[in-house]
């Protein structure tokens, strides 16, 4: 008796990192994308799920809707009748800081797992200078690692909501910064809830810019990430330079560059 013929493809969690792989296998260059050629390779890895069978989830049947929307609009002349920026926009641009800031997202969360790897088979006493704050004495130091397990277990509940978003509101990371500085400010008591403040954005797309943000401004000492107690729920809270970070007018005063 012959043994069945297998055919093995490779699976992705969503159709951003479909989309980076695919460009990193045609070597070419994020900010500038063949999109026609990465339109039909995209479209013929869909059709080769389908004819072994396997759920197409509706994260992936948008964004072919959306390659092939960019690529219609590449095709057409610009509009006469539009604004010099209108003429001027490229088509791609949204879905290349899509690209870009889920790039960084993965890159982070790769490092991070190794930090994780090595805490775990090293004997190390972590350095916590950069989350201690006067305000947080009694409370447990939250670290990066608990930080990203929260993150991974929230969109793990996203990715079992499968739905259609047919509208997409983008943001920025400092955009998301600012939001969460307007959110601490609003709370009676300077604290934002990490889990909460995740799942109030609207897509997986957003939850992964809100991540980057609470990640610079760890790092810029605006927040600290604590528990009340051992194994509690993680909160966001007001840190030493929190107010140097933002302007009067709650703009980042000094963001990177590549988070603009």
């Amino acid at each position: 008796m012959a043994t069945p013929y297998k055919i093995n493809i490779p699976l992705y969690e969503g159709p951003l990192d479909l989309l980076l792989d695919l460009i990193k296998k045609q070597e070419m260059n994020i900010h500038d994308i063949q999109i026609a050629k990465i339109t039909s390779q995209y479209l013929d890895y869909l059709h080769k799920l389908e004819e072994l069978n396997v759920d197409v989830s509706a994260d992936f049947i948008y964004m072919a809707a959306t390659l092939i929307y960019i690529k219609s609009k590449m095709l057409l002349p610009p509009d006469p009748l539009g604004s010099p920026e209108e003429q001027g926009a490229d088509p791609r641009a949204d879905l290349v800081q899509r690209l870009v800031e889920h790039e960084k997202f993965k890159n982070a969360a790769q490092l991070l797992y190794q930090k994780q790897q090595v805490e775990e088979n090293v004997w190390s006493k972590p350095d916590k200078s950069l989350y201690h704050d006067e305000g947080t004495e009694g409370e447990l130091v939250v670290s990066m690692v608990d930080l990203v397990r929260v993150f991974q277990q929230v969109l793990e509940r996203r990715k079992e909501v499968s739905r259609i978003e047919l509208q997409h509101e983008q943001f920025t990371v400092a955009q998301m910064m600012a939001q969460l500085r307007a959110q601490l400010l609003a709370s009676d008591d300077n604290t934002v809830n990490l889990i909460r403040f995740f799942e109030a954005c609207a897509s997986r797309h957003a939850m992964i810019v809100a991540f980057l943000a609470v990640l610079e401004m760890v790092k810029m000492q605006a927040i600290a990430m604590v528990q009340e107690k051992q194994f509690g729920e993680i909160v966001l809270r007001k840190h030493k330079m929190f107010d140097t970070v933002f302007d009067e007018n709650g703009a980042v005063r000094q963001v990177d560059q590549e988070y603009k």
